[in-house]
């Protein structure tokens, strides 16, 4: 797969929204994803758009976007904080900050009402600044800032800028600033907008003067598919395996040498040297970056030694070099990743070798390198775009090292297939960090519930709204297990939440990081819950996917199969726990501590 530009995909038409708009699934409560367009025109177009963008996106829910007054933003974004949303957006154009920076209102473009127009818009920033943190408080807000061009109110010549349009810009890009900083806020990227439509395909002066919609049809659908990709925040890919010859770097390290292969301007292999740096910036933000090459082992070796290389050795592993095939390399780097196919992608110059690595692994997605200069920047938007994040968590700070070590660990002493020895275990000195809490705002919590596969339950996915919706009911509780040992520490890599009713718990959704397995955390967590409850029973709403195997056989091993799905009772965990090393610190979702005991 080549990378392509989002300027050359065509915007989805308006007879395919309104098609996917008719195809929306019936309404129930598990499923309706829920969105409100908060905009100061009239929605007209954007909202069927944002609707089949959405509904393209999510096709198993039922989408919903509803709509406010005209020109009401303030009145429409209290209606939305005042609901528990699954997103809400907002769109603001120039006219919603004064009336006199748009064409719908003769409001007077004299010169001596500049300095007044500045002083409103400010004011109105402010004023919905607040209102923006009023209502991210409870649902998750999508902003886009004006698009279209500002009417020629200024006194300069359109080709010079006037100091008071600068100043209104400022003003924008303050409040950009501010508002960005709350988590609970996705700013659009200006950038984005930029690279689908020109500034002269935007505005439509015909609908608006008519209608009050002012966007071109075409664009209003380019502005609703960004819109959705913000709205759905998809996760970012976990790693990205890298060919190496006239792809890390330009020329053929067996042939030309560890000094002969180049990535710099006077080789006219810049663009090497682009991606490299790139690679080095995704690495150091937690990305997984390995490699796979058919290559001399020794060659590759020197060539990584050169202090000019940009991508550090240190941030790369593994380096799976041989020559065997390259799909066999790949799934080396898999399996010391322990990460499915679907989360990585595979970077080569060989079309050939894309087609083997596709063909193997077939649910990776594969991207041929091409260092036409063009080409280059097209695919570090898209690398980016892949393995975007807004903030690099302590998890992603140490899952590289957690991986070294334990790839290093001495396999004299390690497992075999049931996983680590008891001398590991005991020596391990592992300490275990329980939390208990119902905090619907644990963003590692609901990524590793809704990125997990190997480890997980019954595979069932939750939105921010629901995930919410499920802790704030007063029976439930989420935990969270924080790993570290003396290899390194592993971070939050466990989260179960489930309700108690009674003598007995119900499990509803547990997940692990596949860094954890055959640690015997999930034993900690069962007998967490035990101890923390006067409970028998936990019930457990165990589903076999096609991936959580290892999940099904522990449970096989502590529970028994029903008919609503697996239950553990009390007394049968106690036969068939097995010893547990782990220093245990168990909180409250606060940072004293509630109790700390050692088991063995």
């Amino acid at each position: 797969m080549s990378p392509t530009t989002d300027s050359a995909k065509p915007p989805m038409t308006l007879a395919q929204a309104l098609r996917l708009v008719s195809e929306n699934p019936p309404q129930s409560a598990s499923d309706t994803f829920q969105v409100a367009l908060v905009c100061g025109f009239t929605p007209l177009h954007l909202q069927t758009f944002l609707t089949a963008s959405l509904r393209r996106r999510m096709p198993a829910h039922h989408v919903t976007v509803s709509t406010g007054m005209y020109e009401d933003i303030a009145g429409t974004l209290r209606t939305a904080a005042a609901q528990r949303l699954d997103a809400i957006v907002l769109v603001i154009e120039w006219a919603d900050l004064d009336p006199r920076l748009g064409f719908r209102r003769s409001g007077g473009w004299s010169p001596r009402s500049l300095p007044n127009i500045i002083e409103q818009v400010r004011m109105q920033l402010a004023h919905v600044e607040q209102l923006v943190a009023e209502a991210a408080v409870r649902s998750p807000l999508v902003l886009l800032l004006p698009t279209l061009p500002m009417p020629p109110l200024f006194p300069t010549a359109e080709w010079q800028s006037s100091a008071f349009e600068a100043q209104l810009r400022a003003s924008i890009a303050s409040f950009a600033e501010r508002v960005s900083s709350n988590p609970r806020v996705r700013l659009v990227n200006d950038q984005k907008v930029n690279a689908v439509a020109p500034a002269s395909a935007r505005l439509d002066m015909k609908a608006l003067l008519a209608f009050g919609f002012p966007y071109q049809t075409p664009f209003a659908a380019h502005v609703a598919g960004i819109l959705a990709e913000a709205v759905e925040n998809r996760a970012p890919k976990k790693g990205l395996i890298t060919d190496l010859d006239d792809t890390l770097w330009g020329g053929i390290v067996g042939d030309d040498g560890a000094a002969g292969v180049s990535w710099d301007l006077e080789h006219h292999t810049q663009g090497h040297a682009l991606y490299q740096q790139l690679l080095d910036s995704l690495a150091e933000a937690g990305v997984l970056v390995g490699v796979a090459s058919k290559n001399d082992p020794a060659v590759v070796d020197e060539a990584f030694a050169r202090p000019d290389l940009l991508l550090s050795k240190a941030r790369v592993f593994p380096i799976a070099v041989s020559w065997a095939s390259k799909a066999q390399a790949v799934g080396r780097v898999l399996k010391a990743w322990n990460v499915h196919a679907e989360s990585v992608v595979f970077v080569d110059d060989s079309a050939t070798e894309i087609a083997e690595v596709q063909a193997a692994h077939p649910a990776m997605e594969c991207v041929l390198f091409s260092a036409e200069p063009a080409a280059v920047f097209d695919l570090l938007r898209k690398l980016r775009d892949e393995f975007g994040r807004r903030t690099i968590t302590s998890e992603d700070e140490i899952r590289l090292e957690s991986l070294r070590q334990q790839s290093a660990i001495d396999p004299g002493v390690a497992a075999e297939s049931a996983g680590y020895s008891e001398t590991l275990l005991a020596s391990s000195q592992a300490t275990l960090s329980l939390v208990f809490s119902q905090d619907a705002d644990d963003a590692r919590a609901l990524e590793l519930v809704n990125k997990t596969n190997q480890f997980n339950l019954n595979g069932k996915r939750f939105t921010s709204r629901a995930w919410a919706d499920y802790l704030s009911d007063p029976s439930a509780f989420l935990l969270s297990a924080v790993y570290t040992d003396r290899f390194g520490a592993l971070g939050k890599i466990a989260v179960l939440a489930g309700r108690v009713n009674g003598d007995h718990a119900h499990i509803d959704t547990w997940v692990m990081s596949c860094r954890a397995f055959a640690r015997r955390v999930e034993h900690q967590c069962l007998k967490a819950l035990f101890e923390r409850w006067p409970i028998s029973t936990i019930r457990l709403d165990y589903v076999d996917t096609t991936r959580n195997g290892p999940l099904g056989r522990f449970l096989d091993d502590v529970a028994k199969r029903s008919d609503a799905g697996m239950v553990v009772t009390k007394s049968d965990f106690e036969a068939a726990c097995p010893p547990l090393y782990h220093t245990v610190l168990v909180t409250d979702g606060v940072e004293h501590e509630r109790c700390a005991r050692t088991t063995g």
